[in-house]
């Protein structure tokens, strides 16, 4: 593209506000994922005994379950990231490049 194409993206008020809810967007998602991470290894820092603490009667404690679990939910953060940039975010960054080059 020419620099006077990229002028305009940038200087397109849709463009600017395309901009800040992406961001919004993944500072959000990335605040979700680093909680989910930071606090389980807080966790394992600070409350070892919570961690050990056994399942039933058999040798798996509840360390291993929430281990999956932020596994589990950062895959999922991902997927739901991944949905919405696929969809949502592709179509209206198209959009903003077709109303610049027109």
């Amino acid at each position: 593209m020419a620099q006077e194409t990229w002028d305009r993206i940038r200087a397109n008020p849709k463009f600017q506000a395309f901009v800040k809810k992406r961001n919004t967007y993944s500072i959000i998602m990335t605040a979700l994922g680093a909680l989910a991470y930071y606090g389980f290894i807080l966790l394992v820092a600070y409350d070892k005994e919570f961690l050990a603490t056994r399942l039933g009667a058999g040798v798996t404690t509840i360390g291993i379950p929430l281990g999956v679990g932020v596994i589990v939910f950062t895959i999922i953060l991902t997927w739901i990231y991944v949905g919405r940039a696929n969809s949502e975010f592709d179509a209206e960054s198209e959009a903003i490049v077709k109303e610049a080059t027109r």
